[in-house]
């Protein structure tokens, strides 16, 4: 009983990790900002030979070339490349974003809205999916070769074969068209007034445009993770201290439930993967649904040549996919000692 109790201590950290933590979490800080600095690079160029003269924009209202080069003046673009690159990189790293040509305010303002849109539903849906991926993953190990198992294994691998867009048009069209129990997308019913965002989602009405994209995304996260925490549940199964648990008498419950504490390291650092690209594919998913977000913002950023406020969005994307790996990479060396490199 001893031995069992020993063995079934959290012994995942050690004491002489703390110490070496902060050094590796400078080192991880630094390769973040450096490699932030050069998704900016790209980001510079990329967005200069897309939009070699971007006010073309204001064509459309008729404006002269005069007006066209005060415009030009008013946004850096007349100064020379080198001069717009510096300017560039060191107003984004203040949080100075630009101004936007389409909505004529600080693009840091669109951005910060829609970015709210897409966390209050990517969020919650990351967390539920989590949660219901390890009681599944564990339970399909506990199950293994039975039919339950059998089943919901093909469910979870026919739903994380497919595409998030496909299945949110096809949940679109069989819920909100052909039944009509949800509404056909967007987050509130129009018209409607909210002086904040928390007025925007503090109704019954934001609840019932939410809940359908919330479920789709849910399901389909949850697929990819459940099947991985099963394999690791079945691989834990197999080690010596699960077999010195049986010998001493535990129940098979409470074997099963201290594998599963030993199995969800994986998740971690699929959770870094899963959060950075939640925001990167949010473009088609919002587009699908016409959720408000920052994936659907960029589409229509594309669509008005709005290149800064384009530039704004794809760089929070870039910040959120390295920072979210950046942090499970971290936190999974904390856990688990015998990851040694920095």
């Amino acid at each position: 009983m001893l031995l069992a109790r020993y063995i079934t201590r959290p012994t995942i950290r050690s004491r002489g990790t703390k110490g070496i933590m902060i050094p590796r979490i400078l080192y991880k800080v630094a390769i973040l900002f450096l490699f932030y600095i050069a998704i900016l690079t790209f980001q510079f160029i990329l967005f200069r030979l897309a939009f070699p003269d971007p006010t073309i924009i204001y064509l459309r209202e008729g404006l002269g070339p005069e007006e066209r080069e005060i415009i030009r003046r008013s946004f850096g673009l007349d100064k020379p490349l080198y001069e717009q690159y510096v300017l560039y990189i060191t107003n984004f790293l203040r949080g100075d974003m630009g101004f936007s040509f389409l909505y004529k305010v600080p693009v840091k303002e669109i951005v910060i809205d829609r970015l709210l849109s897409t966390m209050i539903l990517v969020m919650p849906a990351i967390a539920t999916a989590y949660l219901a991926a390890w009681l599944i993953g564990s339970y399909m190990a506990w199950k293994r070769g039975s039919l339950v198992e059998k089943t919901v294994l093909s469910i979870l691998t026919l739903i994380h074969s497919l595409p998030l867009f496909w299945i949110g048009l096809i949940v679109l069209i069989v819920f909100a068209v052909e039944l009509r129990i949800f509404p056909p997308g967007g987050m509130r019913t129009p018209p409607y007034e909210a002086a904040s965002f928390i007025d925007k989602i503090a109704s019954l009405d934001f609840l019932y445009h939410w809940i359908l994209p919330y479920l789709v995304l849910t399901l389909y996260i949850m697929s990819g993770p459940a099947l991985l925490m099963r394999a690791s549940m079945i691989s834990t199964m197999g080690e010596d201290f699960i077999m010195t648990l049986r010998a001493v008498g535990h129940s098979e419950r409470r074997v099963m439930r201290d594998a599963s504490r030993y199995s969800i390291l994986p998740l971690i650092t699929q959770l870094g993967i899963t959060i950075g690209l939640s925001f990167a594919g949010s473009v088609a998913f919002e587009t699908v649904f016409s959720w408000p977000g920052i994936g659907r913002e960029l589409v229509i950023a594309f669509n008005s040549l709005d290149y800064p406020l384009a530039q704004g969005i794809f760089a929070i994307m870039s910040l959120a996919i390295i920072t979210s790996n950046t942090v499970a990479d971290i936190l999974y060396s904390y856990l688990d000692p015998r990851v040694k490199r920095l």
